[in-house]
C-alpha cells in the first residue's frame, strides 16, 4: 500500500480557522486518507493516465498498467512497444506521451529528481513544456506525489465543482478562485482534498448550484466540437 498524503492536526486546524463554511465539511468528513505515489516517473504516467477520464476508470487503467507492465521504469516502459501500452487501456495519444517522456528521462532531457528544488511555479513551467503535460497534472504530481502543501488547481473540475458547492455560486470566476485560494494558502493542497470529497458527495445537504449553466456548457462545447470536425472535413 503506498503512503497517504501528510498533514497535520495543526494544518487542519489553521484551515478551519481560516474558513468556517470549510471547516464544516473537515468536521463532517473528517480525516483524509490519499494515496501517494513517490516515486515521480510512476506519478506522471498515473496522471497522464488520468487525464479527461473518471477515477474509476483511471484506476481500472492504472491497476493493468501495474501487473501487465512491471517494473514501471522508463527503461522497461521503453522496451515494450505502444501496443503493449494500449492493451492496458491507454489512448495511443497517452501512450505517445508517455514514452516521449520515458524517452526525454533516459536522455536526461528530463531530471526528475531536480525538480524537488524547485518552486511550484518552476515545477508548471518545467513540466508543462512537456508534451502531454499540462498545468493541471504537474499539479496533481506536485501533491499526490511531492506533497507540495500549497497547490488549488483552478483547472479541475471538481474543485470548481467543489467551491460552487461549498459558498453557494453559480460560477467561480478567476478573481473568487484567486481569493479563495489566499485564503487557503498555505495549505491549499489540503483544502483541495476536502472539496474533492465535497464534490464526489461527501456531505449531505450540498447541492450544484451551478449544475445547469456547467451542463449547457459542456453540451455547447460538444456542439461546437462535432461542427469544427465536419467544417474541417468539408472540401
Amino acid at each position: 500500500m503506498n503512503p497517504c498524503f501528510e498533514y497535520t492536526e495543526t494544518e487542519l486546524a489553521c484551515l478551519c480557522k481560516k474558513d468556517k463554511a470549510l471547516a464544516k465539511v473537515i468536521e463532517e468528513v473528517g480525516p483524509i486518507h490519499r494515496e501517494i505515489i513517490p516515486d515521480l516517473f510512476m506519478a506522471l504516467v498515473h496522471a497522464i493516465i488520468g487525464q479527461q477520464i473518471s477515477m474509476k476508470a483511471q484506476k481500472t487503467v492504472w491497476e493493468r498498467i501495474q501487473t501487465a507492465l512491471a517494473p514501471l521504469t522508463p527503461e522497461h516502459l521503453l522496451s515494450l512497444s505502444s501496443d503493449a501500452l494500449r492493451s492496458c487501456g491507454l489512448s495511443e495519444r497517452k501512450a505517445l506521451y508517455i514514452r516521449e517522456i520515458a524517452l526525454a528521462i533516459v536522455h536526461d532531457e528530463l531530471k526528475l529528481d531536480e525538480l524537488h528544488a524547485l518552486n511550484d511555479d518552476e515545477v508548471r513551467t518545467r513540466l508543462s513544456s512537456l508534451r502531454g503535460i499540462g498545468i493541471w497534472t504537474a499539479e496533481m504530481l506536485m501533491i499526490f506525489s511531492m506533497q507540495r502543501k500549497n497547490i488549488l488547481s483552478r483547472d479541475d473540475l471538481a474543485i470548481q465543482r467543489g467551491l460552487r458547492m461549498l459558498y453557494r455560486h453559480r460560477k467561480i470566476t478567476p478573481a473568487m478562485f484567486d481569493r479563495y485560494r489566499k485564503r487557503y494558502s498555505p495549505y491549499a493542497s489540503l483544502a483541495s482534498l476536502y472539496l474533492w470529497a465535497l464534490a464526489g458527495g461527501a456531505c449531505k445537504g450540498y447541492t450544484d448550484p451551478g449544475e445547469r449553466t456547467h451542463r449547457a456548457e459542456r453540451s455547447n462545447r460538444k456542439k461546437e466540437c462535432r461542427t469544427s470536425s465536419l467544417t474541417t472535413r468539408l472540401p
